[in-house]
């Protein structure tokens, strides 16, 4: 009964997205504000009818009811709980329920708690919400159905891929679906700014709260996923560029630029169009992530469906949305009014630079990653875009973007005097110089050392000018200590935020920096009691036993490491066999501290005797995951900021 008040609600949920979009887009055109508010009604109703589904695929994973294609398929008895929940959403059905339920709440958050919107702007926007909620609905419901039964079911279910029974794994997707899908929010504010013709400073203000939602979820989801990555799959790495990689990433980058430009808009009511623009593009690289995801075009871990038949209903969505909102950009985008000028050495300026940057950025990326579609489709055979392509190519992109956010807050609006800043930030420069230097010297003083001290010197600059920026606007050192106090708590919070995401992004960089740089890596077949070499300690094979889990056997190496002969830290990695579905996973042990992690993997039992064992040093790499932390909080201290929640008078805008 449960599965099918479920399947019901999901079906039902179809046409009162329907009724949401056709009530919002009607009534916002008729001034009706009784169809408005029905439209309203109807965005709510479809929050809880989703709601009410997932629900039910979630009791259906909880009570393993294998009567369901989807729980026989990828759900098992035997599953410890955290894992038949996570189950809900690690398959492509439930992944897309999680999606549309993910977006209808959005909508339902933009009703009840929008109530400083133009009653016009609102409908549709909800409406907008609507259409894309439809259109996903009606995939689930003909080629994606969570709820199909089975008319023999069987004894027990096939299992989760082992891959994705991790807690990192069980948070990673719904931090991403929420990142992904609060950019629709954007998107979907731009494409009602389009149709009513209007974008100023109170627009902007409106939607950026929604895109910094949405950025700090994807900045959290893309760190999980990372993190995942490194200590789960074994290999000792924290990114390979995989496609379903950047299918995340992409959306980050366009988003972060949108995040930027909105704020031009709300201070100085300019590059209008261009903001729209982004808004529309950020969500049609996360509807890309989804389609690379689920047609099959792609093979990865991350991957859900192989269908071509689902990837031609994405692609056709996919189509409708990017093809439709373009063509209305076009048409109604140079009607939007220009706003004041300014001068390219000004705070406008760089954060047009910027943009211009990470949206190049964005835009490589997306050529490395459908490149070797391309080729393929067109008979080229299979090619490979990886590291090399990115290192020589993004990279040089990302260092004058990073060099450009030290100094761009501290840049005055319409105009400013670059020589003026840099010379009050003499101590950032000196102190930038002295940092590269030191880590060039500490490395060895070798020329293939300079550009890792280059990274380390441009993380110090970002992570010291973060801070200059406070200081210059506490009036630290030249004013008294109560002033400085008083001066502190006057400064708002988005600017706090701003300031903890830059040197969160500085810290990360460290990190990102270090673990390239500095690597070590051993691998060797080891019986118990020999030991290996690793940066500075040996490492002992003590033991090798069989460990029993709740749905797997596991080979468990006990590794001992030793500094100056004296036992200095125990590790204990496995492999792992699991019984449905068989398959083998290793499971790292790693001894994480503030210079580096010791990091361990023991493999199979080699021909000879012994087993194969890997070990690396990665010096540093902790550094990264919290700035990426870092990152994500100043987001949401930034959030808290009262502008944010208050929006914009309602007086500022008719309705």
């Amino acid at each position: 009964m449960i599965t099918e008040t479920g399947h019901f609600s999901l079906a039902l949920a179809l046409f009162v997205a329907l009724a949401q979009s056709g009530l919002g887009l009607y009534g916002a055109r008729r001034g009706d504000e009784a169809l408005m508010r029905c439209a309203s009604g109807a965005a709510v109703a479809l929050m809880l009818l989703t709601l009410v589904s997932f629900g039910a695929l979630t009791y259906a994973y909880v009570v393993s009811d294998l009567s369901l294609v989807n729980v026989a398929t990828n759900s098992h008895s035997a599953k410890p709980m955290l894992y038949k929940i996570s189950g809900v959403w690690g398959n492509h059905e439930g992944s897309l329920l999680l999606w549309v339920t993910i977006l209808a709440l959005f909508a339902g958050a933009v009703v009840l708690f929008g109530r400083h919107l133009p009653p016009l702007l609102k409908a549709r926007v909800i409406a907008v919400q609507g259409l894309v909620a439809g259109a996903f609905l009606a995939f689930i419901l003909f080629t994606s159905n969570p709820f199909m039964r089975l008319a023999r079911p069987p004894l027990d279910g096939n299992g989760l891929n082992p891959l994705l029974q991790d807690p990192g794994l069980a948070f990673h997707p719904p931090f991403l679906y929420l990142g992904y899908v609060g950019f629709s929010m954007a998107f979907s504010f731009a494409i009602a700014a389009l149709i009513e013709g209007r974008v100023d400073a109170a627009w902007a203000r409106w939607v950026r709260p929604w895109t910094l939602a949405a950025w700090v979820f994807l900045t959290l989801g893309i760190a999980l996923g990372s993190w995942w990555a490194y200590y789960e799959l074994g290999w000792g790495g924290w990114w390979y560029w995989d496609p379903v990689e950047n299918a995340s990433f992409m959306p980050w980058l366009a988003g972060t630029a949108l995040l930027h430009s909105a704020l031009v808009v709300e201070k100085r009511d300019a590059l209008k169009s261009w903001t729209i623009l982004l808004a529309i593009l950020t969500f049609s690289l996360s509807l890309l992530g989804t389609f690379l995801v689920r047609s099959g075009v792609i093979t990865s871990v991350h991957s859900f469906a192989s269908d071509p038949g689902r990837g031609m209903f994405i692609l056709a969505m996919l189509t409708a949305v990017a093809g439709g909102s373009l063509t209305l950009y076009a048409f109604r985008a140079p009607a939007l009014k220009a706003g004041g000028l300014f001068a390219p050495l000004s705070r406008e300026g760089g954060l047009l630079l910027n943009n211009l940057l990470l949206s190049t950025a964005a835009g490589t990326v997306l050529l490395g990653t459908l490149y070797p579609l391309f080729v393929d489709a067109l008979g080229g055979g299979k090619v490979s875009v990886g590291a090399p392509f990115y290192n020589a190519v993004f990279v040089p992109i990302m260092i004058p973007l990073v060099a450009a956010m030290a100094v761009g807050p501290l840049m005055t609006w319409k105009r400013t005097d670059l020589l003026g800043i840099l010379s009050r930030m003499k101590f950032v420069v000196a102190a930038t110089l002295l940092t590269g230097i030191a880590v060039w010297v500490l490395a060895g003083g070798r020329l293939g050392d300079l550009a890792s001290a280059g990274g380390m010197a441009l993380a110090a600059w970002l992570f010291l000018g973060s801070l200059w920026e406070i200081g210059e606007r506490s009036m630290l050192f030249r004013a008294s200590g109560p002033e400085v106090v008083a001066r502190l708590k006057q400064i708002p919070l988005a600017a706090w935020g701003m300031t903890l995401s830059h040197a969160g992004l500085a810290i990360m960089i460290v990190g990102i920096v270090g673990s390239s740089a500095w690597m070590e890596e051993r691998i060797q077949n080891m019986k118990v009691g020999e030991t290996a070499k690793l940066h500075d300690v040996e490492i002992r094979l003590d033991s090798v036993s069989e460990v029993p889990g709740p749905n797997y056997a596991a080979l468990s190496g006990t590794f001992v490491l030793l500094k100056d002969g004296k036992e200095y830290q125990r590790l204990s990695p496995e492999r792992r066999q699991y019984r449905q579905p068989p398959r083998p996973t290793s499971e790292t042990a790693i001894h994480s501290t503030l210079l580096g992690d010791y990091y361990t993997v023991i493999g199979e039992e080699a021909p000879g005797g012994g087993y194969v064992t890997r070990f690396y040093w990665q010096p540093l790499i902790a550094w990264m995951w919290a700035g990426a932390l870092i990152m994500s909080l100043g987001g949401l201290v930034s959030l808290f900021d009262r502008r944010h929640r208050i929006g914009a008078p309602q007086g500022s805008r008719k309705s």
